[in-house]
């Protein structure tokens, strides 16, 4: 069944209502922040809810890190946290369908602990931090913790501001709602 007109360019505003939205939050990863209070898990969630395009939703949090890295620099740990990055899109993709305050919620928490966990295994693993035993791993997660809740509140933060800023929008400019047949 083919789009009509008016359900394209709904498609069309709804599109870049979404990115404009994400590359603002992308910018602020380059303002001065506490470690790991960035935007950037919010926007891997944001994405995978968001964006239809299954290519792009996975594409643009790599596109944000790329570019932001390019900036303050990379690290032996950055393919490790891309890699997490993509886990959280796809936890934003189980949202896709239905964005609930529970889900959502959820689905933030879940984000913020995979990349915890991920990202102090590999500082365990490939930074020479700790010893490489059990109690050097979990020395290593034990002083990650207070990153993990800065993790938490800053994914936090952002998917309110994404989500609730895009809810808005939604409920005040009824054109930017997807209808049944539209396949961003």
């Amino acid at each position: 069944m083919p789009i009509e007109k008016s359900e394209k360019e709904s498609l069309v505003f709804r599109t870049i209502l979404i990115f404009a939205m994400m590359v603002l939050a992308a910018a602020l990863r380059l303002a001065p922040h506490p470690w790991n209070f960035a935007p950037v898990g919010a926007i891997a969630l944001f994405s995978g809810a968001m964006v239809r395009d299954r290519r792009l939703a996975f594409f643009f949090p790599l596109v944000v890190m790329f570019a932001t890295d390019a900036i303050i620099g990379f690290n032996k740990l950055s393919p490790l946290v891309y890699t997490s990055f993509l886990f959280s899109v796809l936890i934003g993709r189980f949202l896709k369908e239905k964005r609930t305050l529970l889900r959502i919620s959820g689905g933030t928490f879940l984000g913020a602990l995979q990349f915890f966990l991920i990202t102090n295994f590999g500082v365990w693993a490939f930074l020479d931090s700790y010893p490489r035993t059990s109690a050097g791993l979990a020395a290593c997660y034990l002083a990650g913790v207070p990153l993990f809740w800065n993790t938490l509140a800053g994914d936090a933060v952002y998917t309110t501001l994404l989500f609730g800023a895009f809810f808005l929008a939604e409920r005040f400019a009824p054109r930017l709602r997807l209808h049944a047949a539209s396949n961003l």
